[in-house]
């Protein structure tokens, strides 16, 4: 089995494993590892889903060339997400700072003359 259709799942499961899942794909499982797979599909109707649509490509090249396609969309994605978060973070952070001294200001400005108003009384 191709290596590269074996990171089809990179975040697999526990009940079944990305070489367990190509074996089945490929009919090369028998027995009770076979039955243990069905076992999983019946509980899980996520991988259950994963594996008939894993089924219906008729070529396997074409696997590899869609999951590249998916993994490069989800990187962009992700560094476009990346990049907003972290400038918003830099406009939002000096504002932060600037509302937190002026109170401090305001709070010591407001001490000093309720201090002078009641020494003056």
């Amino acid at each position: 089995m191709n290596k590269d259709l074996l990171n089809i799942l990179a975040n697999s499961n526990k009940d079944i494993d990305n070489q367990q899942l190509m074996d089945y794909l490929s009919g090369d499982l028998s027995g009770e590892t076979l039955h243990e797979v069905e076992r999983s599909m019946a509980d899980n109707a996520f991988l259950n889903d994963a594996v008939e649509g894993l089924q219906n490509i008729s070529n396997k090249k074409t696997v590899q060339k869609y999951v590249d396609e998916l993994n490069a969309a989800l990187q962009k994605s992700m560094a476009k997400k990346k990049q907003r978060r972290l400038k918003r973070r830099l406009q939002e952070t000096p504002w932060a700072y600037v509302a937190v001294l002026l109170v401090i200001v305001l709070c010591v400005l407001a001490y000093v003359i309720i201090r002078k108003v009641l020494v003056t009384q």
